[in-house]
């Protein structure tokens, strides 16, 4: 449980450690929830955290629609595993791995763009992801065989890997700690409701078109979202010390023993003038548009990779790492290989147009999550940190998973009996919804609170997530339909599938009672000295 800072000459010292942050109010114009804002805003107006509520949200759009689109493109050829294994003259396992395998470098794709938009920057390093991206679906569009197709599934999906780090990172240059739920939130939604474009692949395969139709109309969208991103997303990256630019108030003026009060308020005068001619100008707007701006020179590319792999030994970045798995793996690949070949046979024998309607009921449950429920463990977290003589545990937001970690295992089994009893359809699809309702939270809040108790090192830490998360969905994903084959619905979703995400999601209780001390005790080893801005 959260931990007491300690009381010193009638003020409260923060802790001096990762996560465990001082949000009492020192200047009544910046704060939020009757806290303090974190980090504490400059006065340069170029601050990505001084930009506009509008300018925000258009980052935060831009990078969501790319989630979106890029697990559309991903997800979407999962109801033509049938369709292909027959025009191709493959087996559907075969044909399966069009999925899964683009997923896969999904991923590892962040062991490139994650390091490149840390050191160029968040822009070009966006543009060039969606150029590599637009380039696979138009090969994919164009192809006619088995390889060509599955080698610009693979372009793709890595050319799109940024967007799996990339919006997490956005969300942190640019909102504040007590809006990063929220925004994660939508973020969280957009990726995940992707999967609709199974829906629409579905209704154009059985309207008599071929699948290259799907890429054509992803290739175009991709081409939409190019020009959106270089017309209005300004670059992120904020080198600067924001303590160069802090407002007058921020700080405090040392007056020497013998100054007098005439003298200090002189001192206090020129302070406040030389800060107001520092503070430049905002940027024009062509100057936001500029392709390439200031590079970081204090970033070594190898080394961030290698301390990336560091972070798996992380209990918070783990946990993201199996989360985040486990539920792509199951939703995004196990789901949607198994629900059309259930509801394509008897006694269903539904249309092949509806087979993707799968989708629909996921949408609905991230829906109802994010809509009725995106702010409220924000504000949760802010009382109780005011609770707490205003000092914020990364463990604040974690309360809302306790709620909920039941609602996937559950949704697990009635899948499988519904499955293999033949139940009504109606018990697949609500399961589905069910799911992905539970999955929400924990997808969001477990990134949050990693990101809440290591933010410094927040790059590195995303290329291991990434790495980690693929892998890991891969796994629940790769040969999927075999198991169930051989092993049936209920043993797969049932028993393995349960069984693993029940034992992820208690470790909501783990975390909550063993959080601040196991960042305390990481704070001291040998890995805290090795990448030690993360701890400070």
């Amino acid at each position: 449980m959260p931990q007491q800072p300690e009381h010193k000459s009638g003020t409260w010292e923060e802790p001096k450690v990762p996560g465990t942050i001082d949000m009492t109010v020192l200047d009544e114009s910046k704060t939020a929830y009757g806290l303090s804002l974190k980090p504490t805003p400059s006065d340069d107006p170029n601050d990505p955290l001084n930009w506009t509520r509008k300018k925000k949200n258009t980052i935060l759009f831009l990078v969501a629609a790319y989630s979106f689109l890029a697990n559309g493109a991903l997800i979407g050829p999962s109801v033509y595993v049938n369709y292909l294994a027959q025009l191709f003259g493959r087996t559907t396992s075969d044909t399966s791995q069009l999925v899964n395998y683009p997923n896969l470098l999904f991923g590892f794709g962040s062991l490139i763009f994650v390091p490149m938009y840390h050191k160029i920057g968040r822009r070009p390093t966006m543009l060039l992801s969606i150029i590599i991206y637009c380039i696979g679906l138009l090969g994919c569009a164009l192809s006619n065989s088995y390889g060509v197709l599955m080698g610009f599934r693979i372009l793709h999906g890595f050319g799109s890997s940024v967007c799996e780090a990339l919006p997490a990172q956005a969300v942190a240059d640019v909102f504040f700690f007590h809006e990063r739920g929220k925004a994660l939130g939508w973020y969280t939604f957009a990726l995940a409701t992707g999967t609709l474009s199974a829906t629409a692949a579905s209704y154009m395969l059985s309207s008599g078109l071929s699948y290259q139709l799907f890429f054509w109309i992803e290739f175009a969208l991709g081409c939409i979202l190019f020009l959106g991103t270089l017309a209005f997303f300004e670059e992120t990256m904020y080198l600067e010390e924001r303590s160069a630019h802090a407002s007058p108030e921020q700080g405090q003026v040392d007056t020497e023993p013998g100054k007098d009060e005439r003298q200090a308020n002189s001192e206090c005068v020129e302070t406040k003038l030389e800060a107001s001619v520092t503070v430049p100008p905002r940027k024009s707007y062509l100057e936001q548009c500029k392709i390439f701006g200031k590079t970081d020179p204090n970033t070594q590319v190898l080394m961030m990779v290698v301390r990336s792999f560091t972070y798996f030994i992380v209990p918070p970045v783990f946990w993201v790492c199996s989360t985040y798995g486990m539920v792509i793996g199951m939703t995004g690949l196990a789901f949607t290989a198994t629900f059309p070949t259930i509801v394509a046979a008897p006694p269903y024998s539904w249309p092949i147009e509806n087979t993707g309607l799968v989708a629909v009921s996921a949408f609905l449950g991230y829906l109802l999550a994010a809509g009725a429920f995106s702010t409220l463990p924000d504000r949760f977290a802010a009382w109780l940190t005011r609770k707490n003589n205003n000092i914020h545990e990364a463990e604040n937001r974690l309360w809302s998973l306790a709620v909920v970690f039941f609602v996937c295992p559950a949704a697990l089994i009635l899948y499988g009996y519904s499955a293999e009893d033949q139940l009504h359809w109606f018990g697949l699809v609500f399961a589905i919804g069910m799911f992905q309702f539970g999955a929400f939270f924990y997808l969001t809040y477990t990134l949050a609170y990693a990101m809440d108790s290591y933010e410094a090192k927040i790059p590195e830490m995303l290329i291991a997530m990434n790495l980690g998360k693929q892998s890991i969905s891969f796994a629940f994903g790769f040969k999927v339909i075999d198991w169930v084959q051989a092993q049936g619905f209920i043993t797969v979703f049932a028993g393995i599938f349960c069984g693993a995400i029940t034992i992820n999601n208690l470790f909501v209780f783990v975390f909550l009672i063993f959080g601040k001390w196991s960042r305390r005790w990481l704070s001291t080893t040998a890995l805290a000295r090795m990448h030690r801005e993360s701890i400070g």
